[in-house]
C-alpha cells in the first residue's frame, strides 16, 4: 500500500510545483492610458510629465506597469475622431484629456472607456455629464467653473 502511494504523492507534488511556476510566470499587467489632446507636444510637455511624476510617486512606473499612447491633434480638431479611434483600437484602459470637445469625441467613439479630464469650463453645459451631484457616463474630471477664472490662460 506504502508503494502505491509514493508514485500518487509524486505526481501530486509535480502538479503543483507546475501550477506555482506556471503562476509565477504570469505576466503582470500594464495598464495603457491614452493620452488624447489638441494641442502638440511641446505645449502638453509640463502637463504629461506633471502626470508621469504624480504617477511615479504613486508606485507606476512607465514601462513596467503603466504604458501611454501619446496622440496629439496639433491644432487641427478634425483629426479628434481618427486619434480617438487610434487609440480604441489599442485597447487604452483610460483616456486622459483636456478639452470638451476631446471628451465629447470619446464618448462618441466609446461608451465603455474611462475618461478623464481637466481644464473643461463647464462640463454639464458642454453636454459632457448629465449633473455635478450625478455625473454619470463614463468621464469624469476637474472644470472650472467660475467665469473671471475660466478665462485665464492655465497653459504652462
Amino acid at each position: 500500500m506504502k508503494t502505491a502511494a509514493v508514485p500518487s504523492i509524486l505526481v501530486a507534488v509535480v502538479l503543483l510545483a507546475l501550477g506555482v511556476i506556471a503562476e509565477a510566470q504570469q505576466p503582470k499587467k500594464v495598464s495603457r492610458i491614452g493620452y488624447l489632446v489638441s494641442s502638440d507636444s511641446i505645449t502638453e510637455s509640463s502637463r504629461s510629465e506633471g502626470i508621469r511624476q504624480a504617477l511615479r510617486d504613486l508606485g507606476y512606473v512607465e514601462g513596467q506597469n503603466i504604458a501611454f499612447e501619446y496622440r496629439y491633434a496639433e491644432g487641427k480638431l478634425d483629426r479628434l475622431p481618427d486619434l480617438v479611434k487610434e487609440l480604441v483600437s489599442v485597447k487604452v484602459d483610460v483616456i486622459v484629456t483636456t478639452s470638451a470637445q476631446s471628451v465629447l469625441t470619446v464618448k462618441n467613439a466609446s461608451r465603455t472607456i474611462p475618461v478623464v479630464f481637466s481644464g473643461v469650463q463647464d462640463p454639464v453645459a458642454s453636454g459632457i455629464i448629465d449633473s455635478l451631484a450625478r455625473p454619470g457616463g463614463n468621464a469624469t474630471g476637474l472644470s472650472i467653473l467660475a467665469p473671471e477664472l475660466a478665462e485665464k490662460d492655465w497653459s504652462y
